[in-house]
């Protein structure tokens, strides 16, 4: 008999963080909590979607942070664009161990995050898109024009007659 687990991994610039969906998991010589000192632990994981058009794949993970100031530092902006993975593997109930590999299902990075508080409550909302948010950046400079096809590779011609 074989059960399924949830491993998310955020790379923030100060540490890792290595969070599963109950408990404590072992992968990849990698500790797995369902509990951090900071972060407090994961309310909810909305259903993955997927992006049409100009939007891209989101996920929005809901946090109940240890306490106003650590969810302050939760939302600090050099968390922007963190790396975030989303895993689901398959584990052993009655030994705890995980079988096999799992299965990467998200890869994507911090967007913003938004903190609710109420009479007995506090959550954080993070929202975390696809890496490849990356393809709307503009880019300035990096186009279809001479001068930056020149800058690299020098004496080529081909884009000096085009045109738009």
């Amino acid at each position: 008999m074989t059960a399924l687990v949830g491993l998310m991994v955020i790379e923030l610039p100060s540490r890792t963080l290595r969070l599963c969906d109950g408990g404590f998991f072992v992968w990849d010589g990698n500790t797995y909590l369902s509990e951090d000192a900071t972060f407090g632990t994961v309310q909810s994981i909305d259903a993955l979607t997927e992006g049409a058009g100009d939007e891209i794949p989101a996920l929005q993970v809901t946090f109940i942070p240890a306490s106003t100031a650590a969810a302050g530092d939760l939302s600090q902006p050099g968390f922007q664009r963190s790396r975030v993975r989303l895993y689901i593997g398959k584990f052993d109930p009655a030994t705890g161990l995980i079988i096999g590999t799992p299965e990467l299902h998200f890869d994507g990075q911090i967007d913003r995050t938004k903190l609710t508080s109420g009479r007995g409550s506090r959550t954080l909302e993070m929202d975390i898109v696809s890496s490849a948010e990356r393809l709307f950046m503009r880019n300035e400079g990096n186009s279809l024009n001479p001068t930056w096809h020149k800058s690299i590779w020098p004496g080529e011609l081909g884009h000096d007659n085009a045109t738009n």
